[in-house]
């Protein structure tokens, strides 16, 4: 999967309902693919190239990886124990996680 496409469809993917009332910032820095923002802000999600704000969360990785893990083909808690996969703040990341479709 197309990290990038993934990022950007993000927007579509998510019901407003489920953001209602909730606030955070994502940066996503993700290797060969670049850096992305991810911004929740009352129900609305949005996706930027490049970082923008103060990130709640960040998560850094590969290209290669981040695809294998949208793809389930790698444990992110194995990821994390080998520094293959950094996220800032594992809570706020699994907060996120099934409304981003990483769960």
């Amino acid at each position: 999967m197309d990290v990038k496409a993934f990022l950007f469809s993000l927007p579509e993917k998510a019901k407003p309902e489920v953001l209602e009332g909730q606030n955070t910032l994502f940066h996503f820095d993700i290797g060969e693919a670049g850096q992305f923002t991810v911004r929740v802000d009352d129900g609305k999600l949005s996706v930027t190239e490049g970082f923008d704000g103060e990130a709640t969360c960040k998560v850094t990785t590969t290209e290669e990886s981040f695809a294998k893990l949208l793809k389930g083909e790698l444990n992110p808690m194995m990821e994390m124990m080998k520094g293959k996969l950094k996220i800032s703040n594992p809570g706020e990341m699994l907060k996120y996680a099934k409304i981003f479709g990483l769960m």
